[in-house]
């Protein structure tokens, strides 16, 4: 079924499963195989070897593209593989024009790896649009953002900034791991490519690793296809089971993490030991309006840093709550606690994280689905 007209639970549900033809199976079956038999040299069903195609990977491709009202939708091992392979796009004298609060793992990817390729990286303060205009050369190809950025909750204007992209003839790629396709659609606003790390949301219960690229381009899918197909970043078909499992679920466990992380964000807010709380659904905050025009609600991650900023206190948080547990990744249905300057953060140079905005102490949360009260006592605890 692949209607984009349903609402969102009728589409996660459906999202590009069929019933299985040989034997009416309700969920797609796993095809756990590498190669595929053909009646004559390159006369075959669609599928001639597992790298390039596999079946349950389709299905699942297909529904990435129909949750993100996208035309078409790519699996790959990974978010960081996803990342990669945009990146792949571009040739030597390219420019990007990214974020300077992203996840960590991009930086590094960006800085570590692509940088010596001779792409250049320009990091600004995207919330700003005129730091993005600024920052257009001729040689801008790529404009990359997240919103709301990983750890700091910051919101871009997706729309906004699909404008100076299309004026500078660059593509918008919008990190959309922590909103969702239940929360934001970055098509829908003028973007080129959404990525997702489908670890975390998607899939839902942290079980697997996958990421995910979706675009309605023809030549910008036959582009990332081919990079797809030949540097093999591809996911096991185990891993694409377990991913269109989790979309079944994404619009159920995204309205509870929505209603959770409000919860948490107004309890840690009136805490009299909390200094900040990063949250975009605060009404004061810098980001609120843009938010609520391109989200359907503020979701589940949460930052705050205390009033005494020492990392001894924060570590004291960090290892003391039972219920949030001190882990990297989110999006799970399980609620976890982080500390982005030594786990998800920290190939960032200190003096650039704090230059952002990222202190030593500030503590990342991922809020569950659990209850909510549970929750609530177990940071009331924790913070002391």
């Amino acid at each position: 079924m692949s209607n984009n007209t349903h609402k969102a639970a009728t589409k996660f549900i459906h999202a590009g499963t069929v019933p299985d033809p040989s034997t009416g199976a309700i969920m797609t079956p796993i095809y756990q195989t590498s190669t595929y038999v053909q009646a004559a040299p390159g006369v075959n069903q669609g599928y001639e070897y597992a790298r390039s195609q596999n079946p349950t990977r389709k299905a699942l491709e297909d529904a990435f593209a129909i949750i993100e009202n996208a035309k078409y939708g790519l699996a790959f091992s990974s978010g960081v593989a996803a990342t990669d392979a945009v990146i792949k796009l571009l040739n030597p004298g390219d420019e990007v024009i990214c974020a300077n609060d992203m996840y960590g793992g991009t930086y590094r990817l960006f800085t570590k790896i692509f940088e010596k390729y001779g792409i250049k990286f320009i990091y600004v303060d995207t919330t700003n649009v005129k730091n993005i205009e600024a920052a257009v050369s001729a040689n801008t190809k790529l404009i990359w953002i997240e919103t709301p950025t990983n750890p700091l909750m910051n919101i871009t204007d997706i729309e906004a900034v699909s404008h100076i992209s299309k004026a500078a003839g660059a593509w918008l790629c919008v990190d959309n791991t922590f909103a969702s396709p239940y929360l934001q659609n970055p098509l829908n606003l003028g973007a080129d490519i959404v990525m997702h790390s489908a670890t975390k949301y998607l899939g839902g219960h942290s079980d697997v690793i996958q990421g995910a690229l979706m675009m309605n381009d023809d030549s910008l899918r036959e582009q990332l296809y081919f990079i797809q197909k030949s540097c093999g970043a591809v996911p096991g078909p185990m891993d694409c089971f377990l991913v269109l499992r989790g979309i079944k679920t994404l619009a159920v466990r995204m309205k509870q993490h929505c209603e959770n992380g409000q919860i948490i964000a107004n309890f840690l807010r009136n805490n009299v030991k909390v200094e900040k709380v990063y949250w975009c659904g605060f009404e004061d905050n810098v980001g609120y309006t843009i938010a609520k025009k391109q989200m359907k609600d503020f979701g589940g991650m949460i930052s705050f840093t205390l009033k005494d900023d020492s990392i001894e206190a924060a570590t004291k948080v960090l290892t003391t709550t039972k219920l949030f547990a001190l882990a990297e990744s989110l999006g799970g249905v399980e609620s976890l606690i982080n500390h982005p300057a030594s786990m998800t953060h920290a190939s960032i140079p200190r003096e650039k994280r704090i230059a952002n905005g990222l202190a030593d102490g500030l503590i990342r949360l991922s809020v569950g689905i659990e209850d909510a009260e549970d929750l609530v006592e177990d940071l009331r605890v924790a913070i002391g």
